[in-house]
């Protein structure tokens, strides 16, 4: 039998009694949780910098699946990485791989020699042969579906799992809402089980799109703040006092230099990221400077930002990549607690539903 994680005195209090909804809930996400091997159908986002293995072996160790951001770590790196998780959890936890990465094989070779079960592939669609790499090591492959349509090509070439991540979500992003993808795909696709993202931080939301036929979710945003979060304290600091409102996407001024859509925070740093390309763009128009100079420029921008926000706590310059479901995290919080208050929000919207039936 599935275990959920325990619920804390207050919750229980807030419930009055011990949720019934418990026993739906499991079945909601059976599946989801059949597929990672977790007694919790969530998995934590892989988040470049905040992702390692402190908070990747607490939501493992919580019941839930933790995910390493690879980012833009080389194999050595990497194979220190999970060498490190390993000795934090002996619980199942994946590694997220940027599918645009140049050493990308010889990274997936270092999850297969240390038997890492799940991999997920992010930031564009994936090469089959990734995909073929990944399941002959044994290990699952788990992809990104923005559309129908590439949810569909992605079974095809062989994804065990999808997840689909909306607009709301933090970071890189696409220009399409969570609902709007949930009910595009998920009435959908049946074949492999579906993992819903972006936007998300309370357990009625979960609740909503597992019975969408979502197996379960993926969220990132809401783990930031988790005590077991080695991100600077500044940085919890801005999670905390933000606004929904305040999770904007990158500005772009002009069609001619692409900017690639990034939700994040509003700080100084976006500020002077919209005057650097007027800059640019004038000097371009001036003739003092040409297009791809000046495209080079405008991406440099950010380079380093994330790390001196997570790492280093510059706040006002860095990069503080967040979901807008960053309104809805008050305070730092033991990963086990946000995952029982989570537990708690859900069994208690089952518990709402099946008593308005009566």
């Amino acid at each position: 039998m599935i275990r959920a994680a325990p619920i804390p005195v207050v919750a229980q209090l807030e419930l009055g009694r011990l949720s019934t909804g418990r026993a739906e809930l499991q079945r909601l996400w059976a599946r989801g949780c059949q597929f990672l091997g977790t007694d919790i159908a969530i998995l934590g986002g892989g988040m470049t910098w905040v992702s390692e293995r402190n908070l990747v072996g607490a939501i493992s160790n919580a019941g839930a699946f933790g995910v390493i951001a690879c980012g833009a770590m080389d194999p050595g790196r990497l194979a220190t990485e999970i060498e490190a998780t390993f000795a934090l959890t002996d619980k199942p936890f994946g590694v997220n791989l940027i599918t645009m990465h140049p050493q990308l094989d010889a990274l997936i070779d270092v999850c297969a020699r240390l038997n890492v079960g799940h991999v997920v592939l992010a930031g564009g669609l994936p090469p089959s042969t990734a995909v073929r790499r990944i399941k002959d090591s044994g290990a699952k492959a788990v992809c990104f579906a923005p559309a129908l349509v590439l949810a569909k090509k992605l079974i095809r070439i062989g994804a065990d799992a999808l997840v689909i991540e909306g607009m709301e979500a933090g970071g890189h992003t696409g220009p399409v809402t969570t609902s709007v993808l949930a009910q595009e795909i998920l009435p959908v696709i049946h074949e492999v089980p579906v993992f819903v993202a972006g936007g998300i931080g309370r357990g009625e939301a979960i609740v909503s799109y597992l019975e969408l036929g979502a197996a379960g979710a993926q969220l990132g945003t809401r783990f930031v703040c988790a005590t077991e979060s080695i991100a600077h304290q500044n940085f919890k600091k801005a999670f905390i006092r933000a606004e929904s409102r305040d999770a904007t996407l990158s500005v772009q001024l002009d069609p001619r230099f692409p900017v690639i859509p990034v939700r994040a925070i509003s700080n100084a740093g976006t500020r002077r990221f919209t005057e650097i390309q007027r800059e640019v763009i004038a000097k371009v128009d001036q003739g003092l400077l040409d297009q791809k100079a000046a495209q080079l420029e405008i991406e440099h921008f950010w380079a380093g930002a994330l790390r001196r926000a997570v790492i280093d706590g510059d706040v006002e310059n860095g990069s503080l990549m967040a979901g807008q479901s960053v309104g809805l995290v008050k305070a730092e919080q033991p990963v086990a607690d946000i995952l029982a208050e989570l537990i708690a929000q859900a069994e208690a919207a089952l518990d709402r539903r099946r008593e308005a039936r009566r």
